[in-house]
């Protein structure tokens, strides 16, 4: 299952990793795309993913979702 979430506030390679990072750590994700252009995250998991588990997982990378 894929969801995509637009992610505020990244400026290089290493905000990705963080957020890569981040929310690869959410139980039931197997894939994350991040595009540093667009801020566009695309989450490939096993089952629906809570949107409050992303938003705090960006959060802990210390970026944003878009509202």
């Amino acid at each position: 299952m894929k969801s995509t979430f637009t992610v505020t506030g990244m400026t290089c390679q290493h905000c990705v990793a963080s957020v890569r990072e981040e929310v690869g750590e959410i139980p039931g994700v197997t894939d994350v795309a991040v595009d540093l252009d667009t801020g566009r995250v695309e989450v490939t998991s096993e089952s629906e993913l809570d949107p409050g588990a992303v938003a705090a997982a960006v959060e802990e990378a210390g970026y944003e979702l878009a509202s």
